[in-house]
């Protein structure tokens, strides 16, 4: 099963709110699905953000699953954690485009492609995920939570000396959770491409 496969087959079986059919139609009609997780960290190729998504999902669920046990679904549901998980980096969709750069192959100058960032909307990284899902469906306060601070410490707020990531913490668990999910599957799932 593809990347894209796997992805719609979690989304259509778990996120059922108002809404969630026209944000899956918004998703479909972006790049998301051949865009770059990041232009130099992990998974910087095509197809690179869905992947990293399906990463954090999976690594996501089976924290939550760890550290709340069978009895998860009493604490998050399977909806938040697939939207959490899939949707955490929604603000890079439509964002990275291609550009060329001069580069010495065995003595010879060619063009290599590379992506680079245009973003036509710069509301920052988890704060401009969550407004953008808002637009499409009604986040649950953890769930908002959750993606807002899924940065965590490489949050330029965060890096600017704000201390609501630690409150906001406290209050959502599963937002730590979620941090956990991304940092692993950036660093343990994923490879760069140099």
């Amino acid at each position: 099963m593809g990347n894209k496969e796997e992805f719609l087959e979690i989304y259509n079986k778990y996120v059922k709110r108002e809404g969630a059919d026209k944000l899956l139609a918004w998703v479909e009609s972006t790049d998301f699905f051949t865009a770059p997780a990041s232009t130099k960290f992990h998974s910087n190729y095509e197809g690179g953000l869905c992947q990293h998504t399906i990463n954090v999902y999976k690594r996501l669920v089976a924290l939550v699953k760890n550290e709340y046990g069978e009895n998860y679904q009493s604490v998050v549901s399977d909806e938040s954690l697939a939207i959490m998980g899939l949707l955490h980096d929604i603000c890079k969709v439509n964002t990275y485009t291609v550009d060329y750069r001069n580069v010495k192959v065995n003595g010879e100058w060619t063009k290599q492609p590379y992506y680079v960032v245009q973003d036509e909307l710069p509301y920052g990284h988890g704060e401009k995920s969550v407004y953008m899902l808002c637009g499409f469906i009604k986040l649950t306060r953890e769930e908002a939570m959750a993606i807002n601070w899924h940065m965590s410490g490489f949050d330029m707020r965060v890096k600017g000396g704000s201390y609501a990531i630690s409150e906001a913490y406290y209050q959502f668990p599963v937002a730590v959770l979620l941090a956990m999910a991304d940092m692993m599957a950036s660093y343990l799932d994923e490879k760069i491409i140099k």
